[in-house]
């Protein structure tokens, strides 16, 4: 697959990179897809699942949901209470949150990866800290990378941007959850998770 292919699949599954002013910043957004993608073997962006056993939705569904979710909870944050989030950071942290999962969801696929490189896939690493990773090698801000680790503990000072995200985060997980298995993020998490 080349980085051109990656490129286009990327741009055309995420529109709401169209939200981020900073061009640069959407474009470090679209090579960390591209290298964790590349890395993790996958053919196209849409072929990684949400979580590794639910595939009626996949992380492409997931992720837009929660840029949707927190661009909505930012509008309110600043016309009801005006406060004034950062839309670049909020979309392009929202959009990273789940890379890490082009890593971690390589063993639960039954898609044919094309020579996923040993050194990333696997479970071993959570795919919150391994998107975090990504974000910095590629150079995004501080606050971008600072907002996508989404487990509790794994960044000691939460800015506004990452609060939204990962609070975005819960409630798109918790419809999926609902949706697709009829239980609760809490409840998924308690069984089914490998960070818990």
């Amino acid at each position: 697959m080349s980085e051109s292919d990656y490129d286009t699949q990327i741009r055309d599954a995420f529109p709401e990179l169209e939200r981020i002013d900073d061009t640069d910043l959407a474009d470090r957004v679209v090579e960390a897809w591209t290298l964790g993608l590349r890395r993790g073997g996958w053919r196209h962006v849409e072929d990684v699942p949400y979580a590794w056993n639910i595939h009626e939705v996949t992380n492409v569904e997931h992720v837009r949901g929660v840029a949707r979710i927190a661009l909505e909870a930012a509008r309110e944050q600043r016309e009801f209470h005006g406060a004034d989030p950062d839309t670049d950071t909020i979309v392009a942290a929202c959009l990273l949150h789940d890379v890490g999962k082009c890593y971690e969801y390589t063993d639960h696929v039954d898609e044919d990866l094309v020579d996923p490189d040993p050194r990333y896939g696997g479970e071993t690493i959570p795919h919150s800290i391994s998107g975090y990773a990504l974000a910095h090698e590629v150079g995004c801000p501080l606050a971008v990378q600072r907002a996508i680790p989404h487990f509790l503990g794994e960044v000691p000072d939460r800015t506004l941007e990452a609060e939204l995200v990962k609070s975005a985060n819960s409630a798109s997980s918790n419809a999926i959850t609902q949706a697709t298995m009829g239980i609760t993020l809490q409840e998924w998490v308690e069984e089914y998770s490998q960070t818990s």
